[in-house]
């Protein structure tokens, strides 16, 4: 991708996308020039389609790939779970496994396991289980501690 940035003294800033295929990540930066930061752009059943991060319930990655689950619809997204966490402006969303991103506003039930585990029951019913590595920094949030401080 050729990226042109000219810097004008006159007129109106404007930006041209020059296109062949419309992909997540031009969806992604025409959001982001749309003021529209919440929401994520991806693939399901083969079309482009965005969801606001209040409708998801979790983030998955399964074979190198990212899923992003709502209420009706499973939407393939690029980039990694890592890339999602670090572009996360507020903590919402809490890294509940190394295969799994939980949307904390969506949980409506936490049950101690063994082993030091925790089962997050999401408002739609789904179970989602907190692994041992993570579980101290989810006790510490709950406590109202950042992930970041120990």
């Amino acid at each position: 991708m050729k990226i042109d940035i000219q810097k004008i003294s006159e007129g109106e800033e404007s930006v041209v996308i020059r296109y062949r295929e419309m992909t997540p990540t031009l969806n992604r930066i025409i959001g982001i020039l749309n003021n529209e930061e919440n929401k994520l752009w991806g693939k399901t059943e083969g079309e482009n389609c965005s969801v606001t991060l209040d409708e998801i319930f979790y983030l998955e990655s399964v074979d190198d790939k990212v899923f992003a689950y709502t209420l009706d619809k499973v939407v393939k997204i690029d980039g990694s779970l890592q890339s999602f966490m670090t572009g996360m402006r507020d903590d919402s969303f809490f890294r509940c496994s190394k295969s799994m991103i939980i949307n904390l506003n969506r949980v409506s039930a936490l049950k101690s396991l063994s082993s030091n585990r925790i089962d997050a029951t999401l408002e739609n019913g789904e179970h989602i289980m907190i692994s041992r590595r993570y579980a101290s920094d989810f006790r510490k949030l709950l406590r109202g501690y950042k992930q970041d401080e120990k």
